[in-house]
């Protein structure tokens, strides 16, 4: 297993408690360009920020790290850092690496060198780094135990009685739902949490049993290394002597072949982890930092939930950019209340829930301000805003979200789409998925569709609107456990839920191909009427039907039996009793794919 970047959970003080009142942790000036050297240069630490971690590394993005020389990095507390200025795999830019880490609530000054040929170009720009809300060493709340489960809310497998995934109720099935498979992540119920993948009529394909105590979230299909993969974030993530929160990369036979963690000490989140085409990676972080609310109506010795993303090259593990909300939106755009905003329960302003990059533009998705942010991609400056107190459109009615998530727009920029969870607090009557029309040249925003669910749902957390090919539409609408495939004219195709007390962050719609390089699995049972088999292959996608072998020789067996696959686990019955058996699976055009060991009956 690969692994990629470093581990830490939040940023970790490196002296003694901190003393109150804390500081405040908005700069005086929003919005700020990371862009230096005449715009040649985006870096990070943004310039101005207050916010910066201890253990940042100095980012410079935009042109080749031949290029740039590091005069200095300078601590107003801990003085010169020595480090090493390491190159990003994409050949656009670097990374200085300080050999130690600043010290907490400093100012560190920048001193660098853009080098044009003959023509050297000397910029410099300081950040001030944060102080560590150690009180608070997690931003996630962890669910309640479950309660026992019930027979009926578990699937249970004689073949395989090591997994017991949730069941899959069904109420809609039209045959109608656009090609491809379902991919989710349940937890918070009474069975086995883990990644998923459902097929379109929501039978079991693959469930990946995770140990007790650790949750995935976000299982999707990407590309990485010129392949497709699956992708989950999971907490902990225990790989290569590291335990904490990471993202897992596995290929098509479910290997996992990468363990990707965040950098500048922080640990990535379940909301976004996208690949982009240049080996890069954009994802969530969370962190708790101390902040002066009293401004807000929060405690002066308050805190803060510092929520940012990050670009890390996938080869190297270095931080490419990072961006955080506290440096380009205002405190006062939230709608979340500041109180308690105490060293328990850092006020979480803003929480960021979505990331995507377009071309020289990113956008940003906030819950909390009711807002999505179109930024810059090379001066990280918000350019226009949707929704909430500042919104940049006027807003028609019915397209004001509340509360939203999973914010994403058409490649032309005309369309954006949404999961409005409208609550909570209750804003909405029900969560929705709705496509907004955006004209940028009288910035204005109409609805053009709206989806909810035949019972009314109104999830308080998470949810996913994904358009899919021939216009169909799939949502999982979050914190309700259902999830639902909708026609172009909103007409419903599919849909199915897990038990009541399960919840799966995103319910996705993916093609992939699985073929798992281990065998498939038989068991056998004695009936009155002959013997029972009982074939599953946790994984394999291509599986049509099954063949069932038999003899009293387990070096020379015969078929005895075939049936169509009937989902995740196919019964075979036969009135003889060969000594020995085994069982094939075949794809469609009857071709052998694996046998299974051979049984003895």
């Amino acid at each position: 297993m690969v692994l990629v970047g470093c581990l830490a959970f939040g940023a970790v003080a490196s002296d003694g408690a901190a003393a109150a009142p804390a500081p405040a942790c908005s700069t005086s000036k929003l919005n700020v360009s990371a862009a230096r050297a005449g715009g040649a240069v985006t870096v990070s630490p943004t310039p101005d920020t207050v916010v910066a971690s201890y253990r940042a590394q100095v980012s410079f993005l935009g042109v080749p790290a031949a290029e740039l020389t590091v005069a200095s990095v300078v601590g107003s507390r801990s003085g010169p850092h020595p480090g090493v200025l390491e190159a990003y795999s994409q050949g656009d830019g670097a990374s200085f690496v300080p050999a130690a880490p600043f010290a907490e609530g400093e100012v560190v000054t920048v001193h660098a060198v853009l080098q044009h040929g003959t023509a050297a170009q000397p910029f410099s720009w300081h950040f001030t780094v944060a102080e560590v809300d150690r009180v608070s060493r997690s931003l996630e709340t962890p669910p309640p135990p479950p309660p026992p489960p019930k027979p009926k809310e578990l699937q249970r497998f004689v073949s395989r009685p090591d997994l017991k995934p949730p069941t899959v109720a069904v109420t809609k099935r039209s045959g109608s739902q656009a090609p491809g498979d379902l991919f989710l992540a349940p937890y918070a119920g009474p069975g086995q949490y883990g990644p998923m993948i459902l097929d379109r009529e929501g039978r079991l394909l693959w469930f990946k049993r995770l140990a007790a105590g650790t949750r995935a979230a976000n299982l999707r299909v990407q590309e990485y290394a010129g392949r497709p993969v699956l992708t989950w974030w999971q907490d902990p993530l225990v790989a290569g002597g590291h335990r904490g929160s990471g993202v897992v990369i596995a290929d098509g036979a479910y290997h996992e072949i990468a363990a990707i963690r965040a950098g500048n000490g922080y640990q990535p989140d379940l909301h976004a982890f996208e690949i982009t085409p240049q080996g890069s990676a954009l994802f969530t972080v969370y962190d708790a930092i101390r902040c002066n609310l009293s401004a807000y109506g929060g405690p002066v010795d308050g805190a803060v939930a510092d929520t940012l993303f990050q670009e890390v090259d996938l080869k190297t593990g270095l931080v490419r950019f990072e961006w955080h909300a506290l440096d380009h939106v205002s405190l006062a755009e939230s709608y979340m209340p500041a109180k308690p905003g105490s060293p328990h329960s850092p006020w979480d302003f803003f929480h960021i829930n979505a990331i995507a990059k377009y071309g020289s533009r990113l956008l940003v998705d906030s819950r909390n301000t009711w807002t999505a942010y179109e930024l810059d991609a090379a001066s990280g400056q918000v350019v226009w805003r949707l929704g909430g107190k500042k919104s940049s459109f006027a807003m028609g009615r019915g397209a004001t979200p509340a509360w939203q998530h999973d914010a994403r727009q058409s490649a032309d920029g005309t369309t954006i789409t949404l999961f409005d969870n409208g609550g909570t607090p209750v804003v909405h009557s029900q969560s929705r998925a709705i496509v907004l029309r955006l004209d940028q040249a009288h910035m204005t925003a109409t609805l053009v569709s709206s989806f909810t669910h035949s019972k009314p749902l109104l999830a308080a957390s998470q949810g996913n609107f994904q358009q899919l090919p021939e216009g169909n539409w799939s949502v999982g609408w979050g914190q309700e456990p259902f999830f639902s495939e909708f026609g172009p004219a909103g007409q419903l195709l599919f849909d199915a839920h897990l038990p009541a007390a399960y919840q799966s962050f995103t319910v996705l719609d993916f093609p992939w191909s699985g073929a798992p390089t281990e065998a498939p699995r038989l068991a056998l049972r004695r009936s009155r009427h002959g013997l029972v088999s009982y074939a599953s292959w946790n994984g394999a996608t291509a599986v049509a039907s099954w063949r069932l072998l038999g003899g009293g020789d387990a070096k020379a067996l015969s078929p005895v039996a075939a049936t169509r696959r009937s989902g995740f686990e196919t019964r075979i019955a036969i009135a003889s009793v060969p000594r020995y058996l085994a069982a094939q699976a075949l794809d469609a055009n009857g071709q052998v794919l694996a046998t299974s060991a051979v049984g003895r009956s």
